[in-house]
């Protein structure tokens, strides 16, 4: 039996990782099979099990990988805006229009749902968190009403989500983005503290 290096292992790994989520996006998760994978990155369908547990668990990662990804993206808006606010509102609105990537939405916002019931609550709980910040740093300058951050925050991304879903789900897309941002801008008004 040969040793395998550890530079190897994360080398097979990220190989896996990166084929697959190349696969999903053009074909969806069911359509994928094990077999034709593996054959891609010319490992056996031992090496996906020794990595990843299952087909499944590999779905996992890639949402995984594409959710840091996103939230990298996200943060690099709030951080580059130059008004707090503005920077908040285009972040939300940006969350939205990513469920149009057709990557985004077939591997995140269809299959990891159908099969995974979702993001995991980790990656959740980063989210809200992440823009819970957000949200305090606006109350503390007073832009935003008095509330709990907490609690806005939790009841904007579980807005986010589901309309991000909603967006994914249609035919319509682009029209559905439409009315979503049209009604993500009448509920963030109503964060607004009144001057």
């Amino acid at each position: 039996m040969v040793r395998r290096t550890r530079a190897e292992m994360e080398e097979t790994r990220a190989s896996l990782l990166a084929t697959a989520r190349k696969v999903f996006s053009e074909r969806g998760y069911a359509n994928t099979s094990m077999d034709d994978l593996t054959a891609q990155v010319g490992l056996t369908r031992g090496a996906l099990y020794h990595h990843f547990g299952d087909k499944k668990g590999l779905l996992e990662a890639v949402v995984e990988h594409i959710d840091a990804e996103i939230d990298d993206r996200l943060q690099a808006i709030s951080d580059g805006a130059d008004d707090a606010w503005e920077g908040f509102r285009i972040r939300c609105r940006a969350y939205l229009e990513m469920a149009l990537e057709p990557e985004i939405q077939r591997i995140v916002l269809r299959d990891a749902r159908a099969v995974l019931g979702g993001t995991s609550p980790a990656s959740q709980r980063h989210c809200i968190e992440s823009m819970q910040r957000l949200i305090d740093k606006l109350i503390q300058q007073g832009v935003v009403a008095e509330a709990s951050p907490q609690a806005l925050a939790s009841l904007i991304y579980g807005s986010l989500a589901e309309a991000a879903f909603w967006i994914a789900d249609g035919d319509d897309g682009n029209a559905r983005l439409a009315q979503g941002i049209a009604a993500l801008e009448l509920l963030l008004r109503g964060l607004l503290a009144k001057m």
